[in-house]
């Protein structure tokens, strides 16, 4: 069982990871515009041979961690955190298949959904393509459909960013006035 997180603490280091994220980004940048093609190769390289470095460090880590019970629940309540989630999809190394985390993302989101009158079952991902199928709507909301899509959408990616497409179709009542929703 995880551990109960402060959401302030989770806002907090959400912003501190999104903050380095874009400084990865300018200095990407930064080489892109670089006048010099040989020294940006040079440093891209650098980029992913570093890379390359911590992701085989991060396999023997983990490797070893699994090795008892102990380093399975360690293990388990690591993957809660969303930037060694992110870390270990970055190097191909989440111990959990995309279904899994689509169906825990979707287990989080039902509560919302509920709250709003609609609900999301999964139906199946092939290929990074997730199949979901959204259900009712709140009526006394005129943009719930939209909402309710826009959670779904945020949970998914959020838990699985390594999804091509999440593809949506409405509940049978709503298949009237539209067959697909593709959320992208």
């Amino acid at each position: 069982m995880a551990a109960s997180v402060d959401p302030t603490v989770n806002i907090a280091e959400k912003r501190e990871f999104r903050v380095h994220t874009e400084r990865v980004e300018k200095l990407v940048a930064r080489l892109d515009n670089g006048g010099d093609p040989e020294l940006r190769a040079i440093a891209l390289e650098l980029v992913q041979t570093v890379v390359e470095l911590h992701g085989a460090a991060l396999e023997r880590m983990l490797e070893s961690i699994a090795q008892t019970l102990a380093g399975e629940r360690a293990l388990d309540e690591a993957i809660e955190d969303d930037l060694v989630a992110s870390v270990l999809l970055l190097h191909g190394l989440h111990p959990d298949p995309i279904e899994t985390r689509v169906l825990r993302a979707l287990d989080k989101v039902r509560p919302y959904l509920h709250s709003h009158g609609g609900d999301v079952e999964f139906a199946n991902v092939n290929e990074g393509r997730v199949h979901i199928k959204l259900l009712g709507s709140c009526g006394s909301c005129p943009s719930s459909s939209v909402t309710l899509k826009s959670a779904v959408e945020d949970a998914l990616y959020a838990a699985a960013p390594d999804i091509v497409e999440i593809i949506a179709e409405k509940s049978e009542v709503e298949l009237n006035s539209s067959h697909l929703v593709v959320l992208k």
